[in-house]
């Protein structure tokens, strides 16, 4: 029926439709195996990383929750965590207690510890590790007195795994406040602590029950933080944040409008300049928080020329307060005419500012023995020149040209102002000393405030007792401190603070300048940014990125 020629036509078209649906079938096949496979691949693969870079001005440091500088507030807030916070308005809430009894005489404090709390590293807190903690606090005391219930601290106590308890000397009403700071009552992991327990020398490795971790660090360049897996709370919804160490402001705007930053943040950061035109731009989002603290310039009485009441009254009378706050700041800041903005417990309310008066400085100046020879610029008393130096942090982008303002002011009442700009350890090294004349200095905000600033007012060793030394009513400005903060009495309380805020206003050694606020600037990826409730905390937990 068919030739030759035929049949070899008919088998060639028979193996090609054999081939051609063999291909087919291992093509459908290959298809079906690539569509499980994407499949599976999206159900298995890890979700995009998300990641924000944020500038500091310095390196963060070795995270010793029990030390202080260099190691900076912001990053030890991610790592270690408090037995209880302080939120918004003041309010102290559990946290890594759940809960907790005061005794009646108020000295001892019984705290529950949460059960499952663990460390980053999967071992368990308990109330021995908050014991061991407490221990390496108490072994220099010394370091810690400005907290007031360190110094009356009695002992502590690990009454079984999850009770701990605190026993002070006297009762301390703000004792649970001074427990949510930031430092030195955190905790650290059994693997942190060197080997004798002293963590005065440094620990072995940041390991603490926060969100976050420390997972690469280059000293001066960068630090990088990412999520905890064993976190007990809820997990921050990003999984890393990036420090990138830059100290100038300027580089970082620069920085941040290149797009290598996703976030400047803090106090000073910028300048108010460089703030102001980031917020005039639409693709940029920025805030502005609640005041934070009171900025204000310590006058050292210890100094000859400033122990003088009508040398240090001449000094706030002869410059321009309210017009070097709107022209630093833009009035992103407020004047301050008390030492504890309207926001924080127990502010005095309306004293008496005192206000710029150029005629009323050199009046009292003439008074204080310091004239002006003729053909001179600067005052002089028995031969001496009328001359003091102010000290404050060199890479404050707000406190240098307030510094520069008042060089400028005091220049035409006749006192000649040096302002030094210095790195933050050693600023605070030579404050601690009494090695200055002025200083620009805050108080602490939120939690630490009012007890823990009035307590210093009081407290040697930081720096402000020091330096109120040689006003004539310190021992009793002191004992009205102590019973202020000993007191159970809230309207003894109160009244004590009021006398405490008057004789400070009066005396005119705390001169307050303007009320602190935070500033942050951030590209729209980022949404959720809040502020947190303690001035030193850190905000990104809450933070959510749109991808």
């Amino acid at each position: 029926m068919f030739n030759s020629k035929s049949k070899i036509m008919l088998l060639m078209l028979l193996l090609f439709s054999i081939a051609l649906a063999a291909c087919s079938g291992t093509s459908t096949n290959n298809n079906n195996n690539n569509a499980g496979s994407k499949e599976q691949n999206s159900e298995t693969a890890a979700p995009a990383n998300k990641t924000i870079t944020v500038s500091w001005p310095r390196d963060v440091g070795p995270m010793n929750p029990h030390v202080y500088n260099p190691s900076q507030l912001i990053a030890q807030s991610m790592i270690y965590e408090p037995l209880v916070n302080y939120t918004e308005g003041g309010e102290v809430v559990p946290f890594l207690a759940e809960s907790w009894t005061i005794s009646e005489d108020g000295k001892t404090y019984s705290f529950k510890i949460r059960q499952n709390v663990k460390f980053s590293d999967g071992t368990l807190f308990n109330a021995n590790v908050a014991k061991k903690n407490f221990d390496a606090v108490m072994k220099h005391v010394e370091n810690h007195s400005w907290l007031g219930f360190i110094s009356l601290l009695d002992k502590t106590e690990a009454v079984d795994e999850y009770t701990f308890n605190i026993v002070l000397k006297q009762a301390y009403y703000p004792t649970l406040q001074e427990l949510s700071v930031i430092r030195p009552v955190r905790f650290l992991g059994e693997a942190g602590f060197p080997d004798d327990g002293d963590t005065s020398k440094g620990v072995k490795k940041p390991v603490g029950t926060g969100p976050w971790m420390l997972t690469d660090y280059k000293t001066d360049e960068y630090a990088e933080f990412t999520r905890n897996p064993n976190y007990w709370g809820e997990q921050p919804k990003i999984d890393k944040v990036v420090f990138k160490i830059i100290p100038d402001g300027d580089t970082r705007v620069l920085a941040f409008e290149k797009g290598e930053l996703d976030m400047i943040y803090g106090e000073g950061a910028i300048s108010v300049d460089a703030f102001m035109q980031l917020q005039a731009n639409d693709e940029y989002a920025t805030q502005i928080s609640s005041p934070v603290a009171t900025r204000q310039l310590v006058m050292n009485t210890t100094n000859p020329a400033l122990s003088d009441k009508k040398v240090r009254l001449a000094l706030q009378y002869g410059f321009n307060k309210e017009a070097m706050v709107q022209g630093v700041t833009s009035r992103l800041e407020e004047k301050a005419d008390s030492l504890l903005s309207s926001n924080f417990p127990f502010a005095q309310t309306n004293p008496s500012p005192i206000g710029y008066d150029v005629e009323k400085a050199k009046a009292y100046l003439d008074e204080a023995g310091w004239k002006l020879p003729e053909g001179k610029s600067v005052r002089e008393k028995d031969g001496q020149p009328l001359e003091v130096e102010l000290i404050y942090e060199k890479s404050d982008q707000i406190i240098k040209p307030m510094a520069e303002t008042l060089q400028a002011e005091w220049a035409a009442i006749g006192v000649k102002l040096n302002i030094t700009g210095l790195e933050l350890t050693e600023q605070v090294k030579r404050f601690r000393a009494g090695q200055f004349d002025l200083y620009f200095f805050s108080n602490y905000g939120a939690p630490y405030d009012p007890s823990s600033f009035f307590h210093i007012v009081a407290e040697k060793s930081f720096g402000i007792a020091e330096a109120l030394a040689n006003l004539p009513m310190k021992n009793e400005l002191d004992q009205q401190v102590q019973e202020a903060l000993a007191t159970t009495d809230e309207n003894k309380r109160k009244e004590l603070f009021n006398a405490i805020q008057t004789t400070l206003h009066e005396e005119g050694a705390l001169v307050p300048i303007s009320y602190i606020k935070k500033t942050v600037v951030y590209n729209k990826k980022i949404s959720n940014f809040v502020f947190p409730g303690s001035r030193d905390d850190n905000p990104f937990s809450s933070i959510e990125l749109n991808q």
